[in-house]
């Protein structure tokens, strides 16, 4: 009888071991709901219903970068179904079943395997045409970079370069890339980190240059917001910096930062400022920063028409609010308003042309859904809220825009162009009437296109990642 009950002990104890084991390493696993779906649902499907519009349809997430979290299975599986809030990664717990997680896990650990070996064996061809009406080739200008975020070109001809990694950068004529020193901290964190390079409209007089960037609170480096600067160059240092804005408030969160910059023809600055992934708190309210796009005076004072100035309460250089995460800003070249694309959750990028006071709807009404499939609202229109010019479903997940300005493209002047990091190409847009009439994907397959940009001589450069690169198009028939 007592060796009957101390083995029964012994086994209750190790069944209480191994049940304490299983939930430290998969803690998800008893939490989960979705654990009796009879038909366990194809792992690459999952992965493009699901994972694609943040980490890509080809995996370049996980083909060119360090595993953050752990790429251990057991660590990728915790990823997935408790999500990482703070880099805004949902969790999947609820959405996916227990052998859904190991499959996904599985299929990510294979394919990314498998694309890395196949990535080895390719080499880039950049010697091929491209397009249907405007033939093109692509050169490659610059390599070996990291994340070409900003691209502004000087009136010598020079090309500064803004990386994620906070370093900025002057590719001369001759063909030299400079690095220029003089910026300050930087928060790389996330999507947050060196965002945009903007030259004054009277750059030649004045010779100020504006940078968006990620900056952290002092007394604690894990929170952090958008900031904007400017200051000159003095050979290759930057120098005679102010400081014209800094986002309010800090959060932890390391997502939806923004951020573009544009000038209207008064002379007035733009930018763009994401709702820092905390939407039911920023987005619709007018004391914070965050979902936002603001107006300033080029040296960083409130223009006296702004519509919010005499507002309580309000950030008085909120031009517009009700956005999700806007990393696209452009001036129209004929109307001078400033257009913007911003990042949908899946489903629901956004084109808008962006009007005074206006109140563009996120998170009230929005045409997409949580990437872990929840609804956010059934609503996609309200009294008093904008409707968007084009929106996207699926997302392309937008990047980088601007408008063509030259006739080296023949039949392409003034249309719109978008880089797309979930299917990694460039999209010309068509507009008549403020209508899109035609989308069209140029570079098929180049990778994540960060940036576009027009340069002052009419040609279009694309910043791409992975590996991080800037091309240029140049048209067949020159």
């Amino acid at each position: 009888m007592k060796k009957s009950f101390v083995f029964s002990f012994l086994a209750l104890a190790f069944l209480l071991g191994s049940a304490f084991t299983l939930k430290s390493n998969i803690g998800w696993f008893s939490e989960n709901k979705n654990t009796n779906r009879a038909e366990i649902r194809n792992p690459a499907e999952l992965y493009q219903n699901f994972c694609a519009g943040c980490h890509g349809n080809q995996m370049e997430e996980f083909i060119d970068r360090k595993w953050k979290y752990g790429e251990k299975p057991v660590q990728i599986e915790n990823a997935i179904a408790k999500g990482i809030p703070d880099e805004g990664m949902p969790g999947f717990k609820d959405a996916f079943t227990f052998e859904e997680i190991k499959a996904l896990t599985e299929y990510i650990l294979a394919e990314s395997r498998t694309r890395v070996l196949k990535k080895a064996a390719e080499s880039t061809n950049n010697s091929g045409i491209y397009g249907t009406d405007v033939k093109y080739k692509v050169e490659t200008v610059v390599d070996g970079l990291e994340i070409p975020w900003g691209l502004e070109f000087l009136p010598n001809g020079d090309m500064l370069i803004a990386e994620r990694n906070g370093t900025l950068s002057r590719f001369t004529k001759d063909k030299k890339l400079v690095q220029i020193t003089g910026l300050p901290p930087v928060l790389v964190a996330g999507q947050g980190g060196l965002m945009e390079v903007k030259k004054h409209p009277n750059y030649q007089k004045n010779g100020y240059l504006y940078f968006a960037y990620s900056y952290y609170n002092d007394n604690n480096k894990a929170e952090g917001n958008t900031a904007i600067i400017r200051g000159k160059l003095n050979g290759n240092k930057l120098t005679s910096i102010e400081t014209i804005f800094k986002g309010t408030p800090l959060v932890t969160t390391r997502h939806h930062f923004g951020s573009r910059i544009a000038f209207d023809n008064e002379g007035h600055l733009y930018f763009s400022i994401g709702d820092r992934g905390k939407h039911n708190e920023f987005a619709q309210s007018l004391d914070n920063s965050n979902g936002k796009i603001h107006r300033l005076n080029d040296d960083g004072t409130i223009p006296a028409d702004n519509p919010f100035v005499n507002t309580p309460g309000a950030q008085p250089s909120i031009f517009s609010y009700g956005h999700r995460n806007p990393q696209g800003v452009a001036r129209h070249p004929v109307t001078g308003e400033i257009w913007t694309h911003e990042h949908g959750p899946r489903g629901g990028d956004e084109i808008n042309i962006i009007a005074k006071g206006k109140n563009y709807g996120w998170p009230l009404i929005t045409f997409g859904i949580n990437y872990n499939g929840t609804i956010i609202t059934t609503d996609t229109a309200m009294t008093g809220m904008e409707q968007p010019l084009y929106y996207y479903v699926p997302s392309i997940a937008p990047c980088g825009m601007d408008f063509v300005t030259s006739k080296r493209y023949k039949g392409w002047e003034h249309s719109l162009l978008i880089g797309s990091l979930r299917f990694e190409y460039l999209e010309r847009v068509e507009i008549q009437n403020n209508k899109v009439v035609k989308r069209e994907t140029l570079l098929p397959g180049i990778g994540r296109v960060r940036n576009v940009k027009v340069s002052p001589d009419g040609y279009i450069y694309v910043g791409v990642e992975n590996p991080g690169r800037i091309l240029k198009l140049v048209p067949v028939d020159e």
